[in-house]
C-alpha cells in the first residue's frame, strides 16, 4: 500500500511510484507524472493522486486498467534510424515515427522500449532503446557525461584550428555549449565532413555549433553513444546489445565513468 509523501527528513520506505513505473518501462518519469495527473494510474482500483506516492513494490498498480508487471532486467537495443522518422511514439501531424519501423525491426521477444535521447527527423544513425526508464534518464543527463559522436557533412569552409577551439566550449545566442572534440575529416567540392563528440546532448547542438562556424549541415549521422557504435548495422535495422556489454556500461555509469 502507498505511504504518505515525505515530511522533512522522515522519508517513507520504498521509492516514488513514478520512479518505479519508469524502471518498469512504462514511460519516463515526466510522462508517468502526466499519466497520474490524468487519473490513468491506480492502486487496487483507486486513482493515484500524487507522484509523491511511495511504494515498496508495484503490486496492485495498474496503468490504463492493465496490471503492471514486475520490472525486467535492463536491456539496450541499437537501432539505425533513417531520416524521415520522428523520435516519438506518435505525432500529432501524422508523420511516421520510429515505432512504425520498430514493429518489424525489433526482435519478436523484445519488451516495450523507449528511446534514449532523440534524433530529429533529418538526423540518422544510432538510436539506443531501453526498457528501463531509470537507465534512460541516467544516460540522458548531461551530468552523466556520456559521449555522443556524430559525423556531419556540411557546405562551406572550416579549419581544424576553428574546430580545435571548440574544446573550450562556446556560447551561441545565450546558450552555453560545453567542451566539443571536433575533427576535420575530408572535403569534396564545397562540402566537408566533420566528426564531433559531445557530452551534453543539448537540442540540435551539433547543427547549431556548425552553423555558428558558417557551415550548412546537409547530412548528420550519429555513429556512437557511449561505448556503443553504429558500425555496419543496416539502415532501419535493430539489434539487442550483449548483456555483458550492457552490464559493464551500467556499472561504469553508476560509478561516474561512462
Amino acid at each position: 500500500m502507498p505511504t504518505k509523501p515525505p515530511r522533512q527528513d522522515d522519508r517513507p520506505e520504498g521509492d516514488r511510484i513514478a520512479k518505479l513505473l519508469a524502471r518498469a518501462g512504462i514511460a519516463s518519469r515526466r510522462e508517468v507524472e502526466r499519466m497520474i495527473g490524468e487519473g490513468r494510474v491506480t492502486i487496487d482500483g483507486k486513482p493515484v493522486e500524487t507522484p509523491a506516492t511511495f511504494l515498496t513494490s508495484l503490486r496492485g498498480v495498474s496503468v490504463d486498467g492493465k496490471p503492471v508487471a514486475a520490472p525486467e532486467p535492463a536491456q539496450l537495443f541499437a537501432f539505425h534510424k533513417p531520416t524521415g522518422l520522428i523520435t516519438a511514439e506518435r505525432d500529432p501531424r501524422g508523420r511516421s515515427t520510429i515505432y512504425d519501423a520498430l514493429v518489424n525491426a525489433l526482435p519478436k521477444d523484445a519488451p516495450r522500449v523507449m528511446p534514449v535521447g532523440r534524433l530529429d527527423i533529418n538526423t540518422e544513425g544510432l538510436l539506443l532503446l531501453t526498457n528501463d526508464g531509470e537507465l534512460k534518464r541516467l544516460m540522458e543527463l548531461p551530468s552523466s557525461g556520456v559521449p555522443r559522436t556524430y559525423r556531419a557533412r556540411a557546405f562551406g569552409e572550416v579549419s581544424q584550428q576553428q574546430l580545435d577551439d571548440l574544446i573550450e566550449g562556446v556560447e551561441i545566442e545565450g546558450v552555453r555549449y560545453g567542451s566539443i572534440d571536433a575533427n576535420l575529416e575530408r572535403g569534396s567540392g564545397r562540402n566537408v565532413w566533420v566528426e564531433m563528440t559531445i557530452t551534453e546532448g543539448k537540442n540540435r547542438e551539433v547543427r547549431r555549433v556548425l552553423e555558428w562556424l558558417g557551415l550548412k549541415v546537409n547530412r548528420l549521422i550519429r555513429t556512437a553513444y557511449g561505448p556503443f557504435e553504429l558500425g555496419d548495422l543496416p539502415r532501419g535495422a535493430a539489434v539487442r546489445l550483449r548483456k555483458q556489454d550492457v552490464g559493464r556500461f551500467i556499472s561504469s555509469l553508476r560509478k561516474g565513468r561512462p
